[in-house]
């Protein structure tokens, strides 16, 4: 590992997924940028406990995840004779996975890799090897999506900017480099770039804990904002970009973010920001279009308590939803690793799908 600082942290951005001595291992997100502590799983329904339990977060790594957590399963597994039987035996393990996050489409995405995988080596092949293998590959592949995300949309921001960011959709939340901060991260390679602006991200704090964390790594100058000073900031700063990632892009491009997206969509189009999205098309949903996508409920106790204390009073009644979902109309590109889609709509989302399929 690199060298540490920050309280047991290396220098630069650890791997947030890694498979050692035959075990998946999860960096905790939820201990970071003040612990930087590796959890072992060596079984699927642990791993989808991690996954609803945000030690690793973030769409394309939780698809990463299930992944690996697929090859545990089938690991654990006697031989089966036939496709039928290893479905059979893997049902449960996948279905925990499945029903572990409900809005993040890679998850599905990757689940159903896995089952082509049983469908080609479940007739007498080696099951578990090629499902970790398929792992491993989808592990690599993101990595590579995310740095020709982060060339696109580097090449839509004018020089001497500054941006702003939700959430985090960076390393920690990718197999490596990240969506948003990919395209950040080659922006400031690019000398385009003067600086950042990351909202701290209410109630799991990912803008203050980890993208903060993550440019800062990077020395990417950063400044961290409350939720509520966005539109104070985008009128005295003037960000020429709001640079968001996504868990589902629908059909009709609308897109599902973290809480507090459609917030920030709203006040940058007063106030005359444009909005991108950057996302892999393993995150877009041609079945359906924005209102039909699921908005995970996240327990209450995570905005009535803080760390562990009562903040809200007994019998508060809790609206938690992870996500919210940004219309089209307020989004200026979405960015994929096969280009830029400007002012999505259906017909333009489909052709970009159907352009990209083509092109494989």
């Amino acid at each position: 590992m690199a060298p540490l600082k920050n309280g047991g942290c290396p220098l630069s951005t650890p791997d947030a997924i890694r498979w050692h001595n035959d075990q998946l291992q999860l960096l905790d997100q939820r201990r970071l940028p003040a612990h930087c502590d590796y959890l072992s799983y060596d079984d699927a329904e642990s791993v989808a406990t991690a996954i609803r339990d945000m030690v690793v977060r973030g769409a394309p790594a939780i698809g990463i995840t299930a992944a690996y957590g697929m090859a545990l399963a089938a690991r654990r597994c006697t031989s089966q004779p036939s496709v039928a039987a290893w479905t059979q035996a893997l049902d449960t393990p996948r279905r925990a996975l499945a029903d572990s996050r409900p809005t993040a489409v890679n998850l599905f995405w990757a689940l159903q890799r896995c089952d082509s995988i049983i469908e080609q080596y479940g007739n007498g092949g080696d099951v578990a090897g090629a499902l970790l293998e398929l792992a491993k590959a989808l592990h690599a592949e993101d990595i590579h999506i995310n740095r020709r995300i982060g060339d696109h949309g580097a090449s839509l921001i004018p020089e001497n900017s500054i941006v702003y960011t939700h959430c985090n959709a960076g390393a920690l939340a990718t197999g490596g480099y990240g969506t948003a901060l990919g395209v950040i991260r080659s922006a400031w390679r690019d000398g385009r770039l003067r600086g950042v602006i990351a909202g701290e991200t209410r109630p799991w704090m990912q803008g203050a804990r980890l993208t903060s964390w993550e440019l800062m790594q990077d020395n990417i100058p950063v400044t961290l904002a409350i939720e509520g000073a966005a539109a104070q900031l985008m009128r005295e700063l003037r960000p020429s970009w709001v640079i968001v990632g996504a868990d589902r892009v629908a059909a009709n491009g609308d897109a599902a973010n973290k809480i507090g997206t459609y917030n920030l969509a709203i006040i940058a189009r007063h106030h005359g920001v444009k909005v991108m999205v950057a996302a892999p098309t393993s995150t877009f949903d041609r079945n359906i279009d924005g209102p039909q996508i699921p908005i995970e409920q996240r327990p209450a106790e995570e905005i009535t308590h803080s760390y562990g204390q009562r903040v809200a009073p007994e019998g508060c009644q809790v609206s938690n939803p992870a996500f919210d979902v940004t219309p089209a109309a307020l989004i200026d590109a979405i960015v994929t690793e096969h280009g830029v889609i400007y002012q999505p709509d259906r017909e333009r989302v489909l052709a970009h799908l159907n352009a990209a399929e083509d092109a494989q």
